[in-house]
């Protein structure tokens, strides 16, 4: 079935440009969509391997070397000159989200290397990719390890494969287009970084795009051949102009005026290193000559802050992505005047003909959206209006300055004593912002596991340091394929004589194999049990408990953790976060969570039972890691303690990692909460401590206080 054309998709006029100049110069590093589901992602990715040029081929390389300028180091080389090529479609290739690194990079077949002295290379998915689209859909939901190598192949060109001291590489310059749904999790902002263009995506509200969305793709589903055909023409003329464009890109000229106001953007936003400047300057002249000039204008380098610099702004997760208009034309402005100050040509600040993307760009009169511009096909609705930004400025608000004042202004002591005994009949509620996040402790689950990986908790991982050697159909051989060379060679060393071995090869059966079995870290479940009755509220502490609890998911955000959250207070106990891998919205919901009332503990113990009982059925190689924050105190429903000590016991028995948030302040303290640690088998953890700063200074504090003790004695 032929794929839904580029130009049929409506809307979403950013993401097409991204990716267009993305093709037509895979130096800009590619692209991340980021946006929720059913907003035409994959199929704008898959439409535009249609629109790409043709390559030419060697005959029988299977790393598509160009007959004009062969890779030297080719495996399959060397390629004489005048050696026979054929031309074929540019290759739109799909990385599945399971794949292992093998997959991905290629293998080395190890029996052939030791019995017979031939390096046996197979090819992987970045040497298919080799002068075309790599796809990786959910990319943000591969192993860290993964996205770092195709990262640096993207940048680099080149793919190396480490074997056992045998070294391979190849070329590897491709299109690399991720897509991912926020909701699930965020890239690490290392690997942010390394992507050259984000865009957002979100949902049309408009009824009138929402009825074309629909109108096409049935219209596609009915007759995929006759409504491809409807958009040959436009098709065929959008692949002649990124193909005038790629020949146009090296006469682009980048001035030094360009330059400064490249620098004086980056400055202004803020943006760390000096890769945002390099992928602005090489956008700003894919634009150009996507435009048809020879020469990078203001307009050229507006349009590429707006699709580079999003995603370098984000100093944490919490943070919403997006730039300023306002403040882009500002640092502009700025540099238009140091160069006029200093007697320099700037580039030229008229917008070019035919709106943002230059004469009949892709949303142009003659673009990819012909007269409609409703939006995407890929499920009810996606983009926005034509002409819109898209860039959505979504996430997390910052809502400490808006609720830190009421923050403030708590309940006095009488007050609080009024919301736990429940007068009045209702419980009284408020809410309390949280303070800035800091570096928090690390908390983890002990022993072993072998889980996702990440950043926690110790466990037999694909990666890490080699702790020993599994047979084939070892328990965990199939965590990691990677053969020990030692190993291998003393279990096939003893049967040489019976093999018949003769020369110097050894003859290795697949028996003989032994892979490496290597210890790195996990990721976990992270499930917060927060008290949010009226004890919490009162003395204000429930702002120190938001930024505590705030700290702990920034660090879950770093370590690749999934983090739910269960909430109570008057009677009873609630879900307020299932297990996710976005730590965003877990900050969102914690931010907005109410205080008042009684302290109904077992039934929150009793929730967080459930909810890990539910989610070790739907992810049962993720470690559970139970964060209790409470008081300790028990005061709601019939006898509050006793239920409350037999959810806790229930708990221990069942093995779950604990960790209890000691939230009591005061000179009369009344130690509930050590209690509870000790029934359920857990960490106590006072909330000061929780700062790994704090635990630094405590473990220094007690150490100079026994070096005193150790000269007097």
């Amino acid at each position: 079935m032929r794929p839904f054309p580029f130009t049929a998709v409506v809307g979403m006029a950013d993401l097409r440009l991204a990716l267009v100049l993305s093709a037509v110069s895979p130096a800009i590093g590619g692209v991340l969509v980021r946006g929720e589901k059913g907003t035409a992602k994959s199929t704008m990715v898959r439409a535009l391997a249609g629109l790409l040029p043709d390559v030419d081929v060697v005959d029988g390389c299977r790393f598509s070397c160009d007959p004009a300028d062969p890779d030297p180091a080719c495996p399959d080389g060397p390629h004489e000159d005048g050696s026979g090529h054929h031309r074929r479609p540019a290759r739109l290739v799909e990385l599945p989200v399971g794949a292992a690194e093998d997959r991905v990079v290629g293998s080395l077949n190890l029996e052939r290397a030791l019995g017979e002295g031939v390096t046996d290379y197979q090819p992987g998915l970045l040497a298919a990719a080799h002068r075309g689209l790599l796809y990786v859909d959910e990319v943000n939901l591969l192993h860290d390890h993964l996205v770092d190598v195709l990262l640096d192949a993207a940048a680099m060109g080149r793919s190396t494969v480490e074997r056992e001291g045998v070294s391979i590489s190849h070329a590897a310059r491709f299109v690399l287009i991720g897509t991912m749904n926020p909701e699930e999790g965020e890239l690490r902002p290392q690997l942010l970084d390394r992507f050259g263009l984000t865009v957002e995506v979100a949902t049309s509200h408009d009824a009138q795009e929402r009825v074309e969305v629909v109108r096409r793709r049935m219209a596609y589903e009915s007759d995929p051949d006759d409504f491809a055909d409807t958009y040959a023409d436009s098709e065929a003329e959008l692949a002649k102009k990124i193909d005038a464009a790629q020949q146009l890109l090296p006469s682009v000229r980048l001035t030094d005026s360009a330059l400064v106001q490249i620098a004086e953007v980056c400055a202004s936003f803020e943006v760390d290193g000096m890769r945002g400047d390099i992928v602005m300057a090489r956008t700003a002249a894919a634009h150009a000559a996507w435009a048809g000039r020879d020469e990078i204008t203001t307009e050229d380098i507006r349009v590429a802050a707006r699709l580079a610099l999003p995603h370098r702004r984000r100093r944490n997760p919490f943070d919403a992505p997006g730039i300023d208009d306002q403040e882009l034309e500002n640092a502009l402005d700025q540099a238009r005047s140091e160069l006029d100050s200093s007697g320099s040509d700037g580039p030229d600040s008229d917008d070019p003909p035919g709106g943002q993307d230059g004469p009949d760009g892709p949303d142009g009169p003659d673009g990819p959206d012909g007269p409609d511009g409703p939006d995407g096909p890929d499920g009810p609705g996606g983009g926005v209006p034509e002409g819109a930004p898209q860039e959505q400025q979504g996430g997390r608000q910052d809502r400490t300055q808006q609720q830190g004042e009421h923050g403030e202004q708590g309940n006095s002591e009488q007050g609080n004593s009024e919301q736990e005994s429940g007068s009045g009949g209702k419980d009284p509620e408020r809410t309390v912002g949280s303070g800035s996040p800091y570096r928090a402790r690390l908390l983890s689950v002990d022993g072993s596991g072998s889980g996702e990986q990440g950043k926690r908790s110790r466990a037999i991982t694909e990666t890490g340091r080699t702790i020993g050697v599994q047979p084939p159909g070892g328990r965990d051989s199939g965590r990691s394929r990677s053969p020990h060379l030692i190993a291998t060679l003393r279990a096939a060393a003893p049967h040489q004589r019976a093999r018949g071995r003769t020369g110097s090869g050894l003859v290795v059966q697949p028996r003989d194999l032994r892979y490496a079995q290597r210890e790195g870290k996990e990721s976990n479940l992270v499930l917060f049990c927060v008290d949010a009755s009226g004890s919490m509220g009162a003395r204000e502490r429930m702002r120190e408990v938001k930024s505590a609890v705030l700290s702990l998911l920034l660090d879950a955000y770093q370590r690749r953790d999934k983090v739910g959250m269960v909430a109570f207070r008057g009677s009873e106990a609630t879900l307020a976060l299932p297990a996710t891998s976005s730590v965003e919205a877990a900050a969102a919901r914690l931010e907005d969570l109410p205080t008042g009332g009684r302290t109904p503990l077992a039934e929150g113990l009793r929730k967080s039972a459930e909810t890990l009982r539910i989610e070790a059925i739907r992810d049962p190689r993720r470690r559970p890691l139970l964060v209790v924050v409470t008081d300790g105190r028990a005061t709601s429903g019939s006898e509050p303690v006793a239920r409350s000590h037999a959810a806790a016991d229930a708990l221990a028995a069942s093995g779950t990692a604990s960790v209890v948030m000691d939230c009591e302040t005061g000179r009369m303290r009344l130690g509930l909460a050590g209690e509870l640690a000790e029934r359920l088998g857990g960490e106590h953890v006072p909330l000061g401590s929780v700062a790994a700063d704090a635990l630094a200074g405590e473990i220094k504090a007690r150490t100079a206080q026994a070096s005193t003790i150790r000269r007097a004695a």
